[in-house]
């Protein structure tokens, strides 16, 4: 097993103009994005860095108005001009649309360049195809549906961001748990796509015990992971990541079932028939004795030794651990005393 940190560095390095509450609202501002949008293809000699005030624009020589550039297409022009962006950024921007005017490439192969409203989010190539973060999205929306954002994170992180330059998701399915090896687990995936070229498209599903308000996915197995570049068939990445989450749902359903019998199981089976004895299995688990004493006080109340008592009694004093490892490890154990009544 593993611990996850993707959707943890995505955490932290959102705005919050970057951070969507659900799927919905991401696939609106995703749609209405693409509808801003629009693929503006240029021979080398029609772009024409300029200065406006104290800024770089561009003129496409397409009868609009020049369009401002932002740091990443900026930077892919000086890539494409094959000058120092940090250079170049140092410069006034007379000086600066002087030199892109002066080493821009030339010839017949045409330049892809995107534009949302005013704005170029990316210039490349005639070799790089385009996936809109939308489509991305509806396809989640179509074969993900019992799939969740986890709880909010550290900062107010929904785990759904999308920005200029990428779109990210993080979903779970809350009510998914099955045992695997004994142990409870829940499935879970990443995805994300950049319209602009900044990421590949791709897709990391798992299996997982825990998620911090840290975002850190604990104790993951199963991972899988899919990536494609945006060349020319990118667009078969989609039926590739569908296909990848239907396996993930149709192995999550198989496991769920028996996920179900191990519970109803569990809350037939008893630990033992007094505290003395619950007590010798417990810290037998590796269930300390102070946290093995209050789940006996609490499962006790209702009668019943039960191992579904148990664990529960027990996830609920986990919950009030300070440190998140400490958590972790508690719950671990818990769910560990379900394979007692799956055997």
């Amino acid at each position: 097993m593993t611990n996850l940190t993707h959707a943890h560095r995505e955490l932290f390095r959102r705005t919050p103009d970057q951070i969507f509450p659900t799927l919905q609202a991401l696939w609106e501002h995703c749609q209405a994005q693409k509808e801003r949008s629009t693929d503006r293809w240029r021979p080398p000699q029609a772009i024409r860095p300029g200065p406006d005030g104290g800024r770089l624009v561009v003129d496409l020589g397409d009868g609009n108005e020049p369009f401002a550039l932002n740091d990443w297409s900026f930077g892919q022009l000086c890539s494409i001009a094959r000058v120092s962006k940090e250079t170049v950024n140092r410069v006034s921007a007379d000086t600066a649309s002087r030199v892109l005017q002066e080493t821009l490439p030339a010839g017949n192969k045409p330049l892809q360049v995107f534009t949302e409203d005013d704005l170029i989010r990316s210039i490349h190539g005639h070799t790089y195809t385009r996936l809109h973060d939308v489509e991305v999205v509806t396809m989640l929306r179509e074969f993900a549906v019992d799939f969740r954002p986890p709880q909010e994170g550290t900062g107010g992180g929904t785990g759904l961001y999308c920005g200029e330059q990428d779109l990210f998701a993080f979903l779970i399915d809350p009510t998914g748990w099955a045992e695997i090896d004994g142990q409870a687990f829940a499935p879970g995936f990443f995805v994300w796509n950049s319209e602009v070229g900044r990421r590949s498209v791709g897709i990391s599903t798992f299996w997982f015990q825990a998620v911090c308000r840290n975002h850190i996915v604990w104790d993951a197995t199963e991972v899988v992971e899919f990536t494609r570049k945006h060349t020319g068939r990118v667009g078969e990445a989609l039926g590739d990541i569908r296909s990848i989450v239907e396996t993930l749902v149709e192995t999550r359903d198989a496991r769920r079932d028996g996920f179900v019998a191990v519970v109803r199981k569990a809350m037939e089976s008893k630990l033992g028939e007094d505290a003395e004895e619950v007590m010798k299995v417990l810290t037998r688990s590796g269930i300390t004795r102070a946290l093995a004493r209050r789940a006996i006080e609490i499962a006790g109340r209702q009668g019943r030794f039960t191992v579904f008592a148990l664990v529960d009694a027990l996830t609920r004093l986990a919950r009030e651990l300070p440190n998140a490892g400490d958590r972790t490890e508690a719950d671990q154990r818990a769910s560990s005393l379900l394979a007692l009544a799956a055997s």
